[in-house]
């Protein structure tokens, strides 16, 4: 089994104003610098791979991390919102009513108006999973909320209808393992990154 450890990168100014980035390449915020030079990288991470999604906010995160530099994996971008980018979820929730609702009750299927579902995620991150497994290298991957979600949902067999099973908690550090074949189970959630000690 491989360990596979997923951070998403620090906050931006539209994280910040509650608005959903997707493929928008938006730099961390100053806060958000701030945030990360606070942040040690998981122990385990120093014999690992480092790849990063090739948005620049993940690749700022993991240079501030002071790894080595990583990797560029187009399969960790952001899912794709679509004509939702840029939008906040309630205002959108307040505006379209029922039919969000009913969108959002899909979970694994939901999909913003020209953009991707959950489960396309799910679809495109299934190759690299395979790669990670049979390569079995430990590896760090900077990435994003939606792709995190995506490869818990797969770990934890969650159709992202409902609560999800555990909280994903920010500025903390995922664990899972990978199989030979892609398959990925849970090994710990929510190592907090901030305050460890330096190594």
């Amino acid at each position: 089994m491989t360990r596979l450890m997923l951070i998403r990168h620090g906050p931006t100014a539209y994280n910040e104003d509650g608005r959903m980035q997707g493929r928008i390449d938006e730099p961390l915020s100053a806060a958000g610098r701030a945030a990360v030079r606070g942040w040690s990288a998981p122990p385990e991470s120093t014999s690992a791979d480092w790849v990063s999604s090739p948005l620049v906010r993940a690749r700022e995160t993991a240079g501030l991390l002071g790894g080595p530099v990583p990797t560029i994996e187009p399969r960790l971008i952001e899912m794709d919102w679509g004509h939702w980018e840029g939008r906040r979820l309630n205002d959108l929730r307040s505006e379209l009513g029922d039919a969000m609702a009913e969108n959002e009750a899909r979970g694994l299927d939901f999909r913003p108006p020209g953009g991707e579902s959950p489960s396309d995620v799910q679809a495109r991150v299934a190759s690299w999973l395979a790669e990670i497994g049979a390569r079995r290298r430990p590896t760090l991957a900077l990435t994003h909320k939606g792709v995190i979600r995506a490869i818990f949902a797969l770990a934890m067999g969650w159709d992202m209808t409902g609560k999800p099973p555990v909280k994903l908690a920010r500025a903390t550090a995922h664990f899972f393992t990978v199989a030979p074949d892609g398959q990925v189970a849970v090994e710990r959630l929510n190592l907090p990154l901030a305050g460890r000690p330096e190594t």
